[in-house]
């Protein structure tokens, strides 16, 4: 199976993402290979400190905003969410959303490494 069915797999909208792109397939894979190195730069620990997370809330805008982009659904949403609850200073109700998105992402930055060109 390739990239492209494996991320649909994973819940991405790789056609959304192909069409922001005018279908280039490859400037979508290089893409999300920059994807992948935001990411890592971008991590976020559920374990965060709910009395100052303004570097989370950097953190997440600019997550939600590279997923957006690629129309990584499953992170983009959940990140948007995040974003909706620390910006209304709920950050404790953010922790268990990232608790679960973490998993999802990992196997979705580990699915675009695996086919890394």
């Amino acid at each position: 199976m390739g990239l492209f069915e494996e991320l649909k797999d994973l819940g991405v909208d790789v056609d959304g993402g192909l069409k922001r792109l005018g279908g280039n397939e490859k400037l979508y894979t290089r893409l999300l290979n920059t994807f992948v190195k935001a990411m890592k730069s971008q991590e976020i620990s559920p374990d965060f400190d709910v009395t100052d997370y303004e570097d989370i809330k950097e953190k997440a805008h600019a997550i939600k905003g590279t997923s957006g982009n690629l129309s990584i659904t499953p992170i983009y949403e959940t990140y948007s969410e995040i974003m909706n609850l620390l910006r209304a200073g709920k950050p404790e109700e953010a922790k268990p959303l990232l608790e679960e998105i973490i998993p999802v992402q990992e196997q979705i930055v580990s699915c675009i490494e695996k086919h890394a060109q």
